[in-house]
């Protein structure tokens, strides 16, 4: 299973879109959605949550975001030292999206997820599709 996200906001805060794209064998899922009031990091989580809550079992995954906050949490070891420390960050202060951090974590503790960085804006397909359907979303509510 693969599966592309992004997230887009229009002023940070502002309105924003996330969108994720499912890939399995010669299957293809796109989905997307709309807030109001948002950060573009907000979208960027939401994307990740929203994907993997789309699998209806266990999957060996690759997640694939342009979101180095996102990615990094995972392969850096954010979330163990965030989980270690209470949910505060370096500077002893609480972590930002602590509630969507929460929901990803669960979500990871249910599937074998490689998280992989991907280059923005560029020419990756999908992440460049994901782009446009969370953007596209944030069009369609103004």
């Amino acid at each position: 299973m693969e599966i592309y996200t992004d997230g887009a906001c229009s002023g940070n805060p502002g309105p924003g879109g996330w969108a994720a794209v499912l890939l399995f064998g010669s299957h293809q899922k796109e989905i997307s959605g709309y807030e109001p009031d948002t950060t573009n990091q907000r979208m960027e989580l939401l994307a990740a949550i929203k994907g993997l809550q789309s699998l209806n079992r266990p999957c060996r995954v690759k997640l694939y975001s342009d979101s180095a906050y996102l990615i990094n949490a995972f392969t850096l070891g954010w979330i163990e030292n965030w989980q270690r420390n209470g949910w505060l960050n370096s500077k002893k202060e609480p972590v930002s999206n602590a509630d969507l951090w929460h929901d990803l974590v669960e979500l990871a503790d249910q599937h074998d997820i490689d998280w992989i960085k991907v280059k923005g804006h560029s020419d990756n397909k999908f992440n460049n599709r994901c782009d446009a359907l969370a953007r596209a979303a944030i069009e369609e509510h103004r």
